[in-house]
């Protein structure tokens, strides 16, 4: 079994992460609703041969509230110093839904702090690539009920249902319910307002550090189509659809998601260089 570690960025605000193993850094951002232990097997799948990372976002699991209201561009502020702290002076960056836009954020203001670029079940704006029936959803199912007094558990099942692919297994839609329920309920607001203003579109061009975009057959918030128009826009990018997923493709079909990102980075090892 893995020797998972778990440590404090220090700064304001705190961070927690997760780690194992050592190597080339790997560093894991999860999604709107998640937190570090949504990444826990793929720590595990990749701690033989690179330093796994996985943090919890500003206001997210153990890492500490803030105050005042969120630019979505101090996520990539925080995610250097997660990379200052370990020594990495480039480092692969995995991240799904909102972690793949902190990830398209971070290599806009600090790309040559990037090594390459997976980018998961994610988009790059809400605005052009979300209609507004889908945004009005996105804000009907995660805001109005915790703005009318209901705590993230009390929504936690219509999400897992809104998420997950039909026929996920319950362990799958267990540890979605587990990650919505422990959210923080202030901070997930706030996150919910930087986001639906977050647009990186006119950057994609310019991305040129290998990429992976990995996309969800049955993924209905983003949905495959929108990850091979981002293909289709990075030159030299690979594509990857993973059958049988909806949006958590990590955590539904875990076997697949490991299988394509390790024969990713195992191509691209070494451009994390000067790792500790």
């Amino acid at each position: 079994m893995t020797d998972i570690e778990t440590v404090f960025i220090e700064g304001t605000p705190r961070l927690a992460v997760d780690r194992a193993g050592s190597g080339p850094l790997v560093f894991f951002l999860h999604g709107i609703g998640g937190n570090r232990k949504n990444w826990t097997g793929q720590i595990e799948a990749l701690s033989d041969s690179f330093h796994a990372v996985a943090w919890d976002a500003r206001g997210y699991g153990a890492s500490d509230d803030y105050d005042g209201a969120l630019d979505f561009g101090h996520f990539a502020e925080d995610a250097l110093r997660v990379l200052d702290r370990f020594g990495a002076k480039r480092a692969h960056f995995v991240g799904l839904s909102m972690g793949g836009r902190i990830s398209q954020d971070f290599h806009a203001r600090f790309p040559e702090r990037v090594a390459t670029l997976v980018l998961c079940d994610t988009r790059a704006d809400f605005q052009d690539s979300m209609t507004p029936e889908k945004r009005a959803e996105f804000i009907r199912l995660r805001q109005a009920p915790l703005k009318a007094g209901k705590e993230p558990r009390d929504i936690a099942d219509a999400l897992v249902e809104s998420l997950v692919a039909p026929g996920a297994d319950e362990s799958a839609r267990q540890r979605l319910w587990n990650s919505i329920a422990a959210l923080h309920k202030d901070s997930y607001l706030k996150t919910i307002e930087a986001s639906l203003s977050f647009d990186r579109s006119a950057e994609i061009d310019r991305i040129r550090v290998p990429t992976l975009l990995i996309y969800g057959e049955h993924d209905t918030l983003t949905p495959p189509a929108i990850g091979r128009a981002l293909h289709e826009r990075i030159a030299g990018s690979e594509f990857v659809e993973i059958e049988g997923a909806g949006h958590l493709t990590n955590i539904e079909r875990p076997e697949a998601f490991n299988t394509a990102l390790l024969a990713f980075l195992s191509k691209h090892r070494d451009r994390a260089a000067g790792y500790d």
